[in-house]
């Protein structure tokens, strides 16, 4: 399905000038007017209190505050203005436990560089299309870990009943926030 992108506003994060000019360009191509950009996390967060987006696109590695720190901050700060943003991580190194520690940090995509305007649009579409529901744990807030199909699920472990699409879930199961707006604002911006 094709969406019309015109209306998503976009926070993009990377400290390489070339790349966030390449990103930038990219997401100007798939119909995005409204792309903000930043050179660090810093900048961003800076910028946050004024401009809330409805897409956060961010590298890793930057400093002084790097793509992880920044998506802690969105997920858990008191001053976030919207925890259920969801944010694309871009990274160069795709080990193992560096997806794990940005799956852990509350990331809902990854984005393996060097990226194509396809590999971007994928990941958007993917926040898009298969929101996936929030957990809150002791340790741990942001979207479900898990990438099975957990409306079919039928294992020992099922966190969610099948009445409970899309939402924020605590550590004991119980529905907290169906986050459905958040989603619904999303998709009408499209």
């Amino acid at each position: 399905m094709a969406y019309n992108l015109e209306y998503l506003q976009v926070q993009l994060i990377e400290d390489n000038r070339n790349m966030r000019a390449l990103v930038k360009a990219m997401l100007n191509a798939l119909g995005m007017k409204d792309v903000r950009d930043y050179a660090n996390g810093k900048q961003a967060l800076d910028a946050i209190q004024d401009f809330t987006p409805d897409l956060i696109i961010t590298d890793w590695m930057m400093s002084p505050v790097d793509g992880l720190e920044y998506t802690r901050f969105i997920r858990g700060d008191v001053d976030s203005p919207d925890i259920f943003t969801p944010v694309i991580l871009m990274t160069g190194h795709t080990e193992k436990w560096r997806i794990i520690t940005a799956r852990d940090a509350g990331v809902n995509e990854l984005l393996a560089k060097p990226i194509s305007a396809k590999t971007l649009y994928d990941r958007i579409l993917a926040v898009i299309e298969k929101p996936r529901p929030f957990v809150r744990t002791k340790s741990f807030f942001g979207p479900c870990r898990r990438r099975v199909n957990w409306k079919e699920y039928m294992g020992p472990e099922r966190r969610f009943r099948a009445d409970q699409q899309a939402g924020l879930m605590d550590f004991d199961g119980d529905q907290m926030d169906d986050g459905i707006d958040d989603v619904e604002r999303l998709l009408e911006s499209l």
